[in-house]
């Protein structure tokens, strides 16, 4: 019998346990399984509290309901009943002190038509003329390794992407643009450009993959995301889960790898995964070979502040479900959701519940995470005065601080994984690396991660099997 261990108790460790488990059971695989988690619950940044009548999340509020492997997990998981889908909605940015939709036929900002281009109230006219460069100007000189704020530049203008897509994408992946390539973000973008001769023009083509008829692109469950993570460690029957275990050290041993714990025997493994952390991966290996590219490895921070007021979310602008920041604001946040209007499920009175990002990307982040919790909280009420006007003291609070937790997919992301995969298979032959630290960020990316993974492992555990075997 051979032994996987999956360190890391979060969606892609649950989620890579769940699917080895399974393809043990169909294909009769002789392999004992076990999770270990040093937290005392599972489930990482995916944990939702409940505060009286209101639902919050610590971490993501959402999954991405057309990303692959969301949908089939679901339904594996006989969750079909408990999903609930995003109310539509229009997006803000907060511009110049005032709220300014974002143009609904667009996608990350980026306009997927002229019409959208031209409706925009963030741009000027003259952007709007610079942009249409992009009809007519080639790419000759970028490729899925150039940065994409200077991609998008080249051919929309410095005003439509510091104005409108900025404030978006950078929201979305933690980063400033320049520092962001274009394989680790968006690069079919630059496959449209390559294809089409213009962002805007493939975006065109291709929105309704993005632009759905309901616009319900996110699904969360109707007690929190919490509830996927609980169904999957009801489900991991056949899996032995240790929780409160921390992990000190992984050892190679002739015929596989010695795990020692604070608080537990040592186990031997012969298939072992990494769903943590980068540096966390690092300290327990141990293999100065692999630190030139661990440490090319980025984390940046966020410090998340929800909170839910006893008046009626009608007081929100009609049809929104929140903004995003512009650079020189007046407010300190970078985003702000409007839960109870985004999420219904949130709030059974519907009561006014509103989650700010504070994000490290942010100039003003340095003199925030030094803040009390107190002082953090007065910051947000500041935010909110000052964006919605509304001065009523919060019946709920909830903040929380992932301190370099967040990944941070730089220039050099993507090579470092490649090497780093490679010097793995080298070094240390049935370790795989799974989770957002390499693969992407967002809960959909970690499941197709963690099924992938998977079947990595059962793959290599036959190709050993049948070489053992001659």
């Amino acid at each position: 019998m051979k032994t996987v261990v999956v360190i890391g108790g979060g969606i892609t460790g649950l989620t890579a346990m769940f699917y080895l488990q399974k393809l043990k059971k169909e294909q009769n695989l002789n392999i004992n399984c076990i999770l270990v988690e040093q937290n005392k619950y599972l489930g990482g940044k995916i944990k939702s509290v409940k505060n009286e009548d209101f639902i919050m999340e610590t971490g993501a509020d959402s999954i991405v309901a057309r990303n692959e492997g969301v949908i089939p997990l679901i339904h594996d998981l006989q969750l079909e009943d408990k999903v609930v889908y995003n109310e539509t909605g229009i997006s803000y940015i907060y511009s110049k002190n005032t709220l300014k939709p974002i143009p609904a036929d667009s996608v990350f900002g980026i306009p997927t038509s002229i019409g959208s281009l031209f409706n925009s109230t963030l741009i000027s006219p003259k952007g709007k003329i610079m942009a249409l460069k992009d009809f007519v100007k080639k790419n000759e000189t970028f490729t899925s390794d150039s940065s994409i704020g200077a991609f998008l530049e080249a051919f929309l203008g410095k005003e439509l992407v510091e104005d409108q897509i900025s404030p978006v994408l950078s929201g979305v992946y933690s980063g400033k643009l320049d520092e962001l390539t274009m394989a680790s973000t968006l690069p079919y973008l630059l496959e449209y450009k390559n294809q089409y001769g213009s962002i805007i023009r493939g975006m065109s083509k291709n929105k309704e993959k993005f632009l759905s008829a309901n616009n319900k692109k996110f699904l969360s469950f109707k007690g929190g995301l919490s509830t996927i993570i609980d169904q999957l460690e009801d489900q991991l029957s056949d899996t032995s889960i240790l929780k409160g275990i921390k992990t000190e050290t992984i050892k190679q041993v002739q015929d596989g790898y010695e795990i020692s714990f604070d608080q537990h025997t040592p186990i031997k493994a012969d298939y072992v995964v990494l769903a943590t952390p980068h540096d966390a991966a690092q300290k327990l290996l141990t293999i100065k070979e692999l630190d030139q590219e661990f440490i090319k490895l980025k984390n940046s921070s966020l410090i998340s502040v929800y909170l839910g007021f006893d008046v009626p979310d009608q007081q929100l602008p009609a049809n929104g479900t929140g903004f995003i920041v512009t650079e020189n604001s007046d407010l300190l946040c970078d985003a702000c959701t409007w839960t109870s209007r985004k999420w219904a499920h949130t709030s059974e009175k519907q009561r006014l519940l509103v989650r700010l990002f504070y994000k490290s990307s942010n100039s003003a982040y340095e003199k925030i995470k030094k803040l009390s919790r107190e002082e953090i909280i007065e910051t947000a009420l500041g935010d909110i005065q000052k964006s919605l006007n509304i001065t009523a003291k919060p019946e709920v609070v909830e903040v929380t601080n992932w301190n370099e937790l967040m990944p941070n997919y730089h220039l050099e992301h993507n090579q470092a994984i490649t090497s780093l995969g490679e010097k793995l298979a080298e070094h240390t032959p049935n370790v795989f690396i799974a989770g957002a630290s390499y693969f992407g960020v967002g809960i959909g990316a970690c499941i197709k991660n963690g099924k992938e993974t998977a079947e990595k492992i059962v793959h290599q555990l036959k190709n050993n099997s049948a070489s053992a075997s001659l």
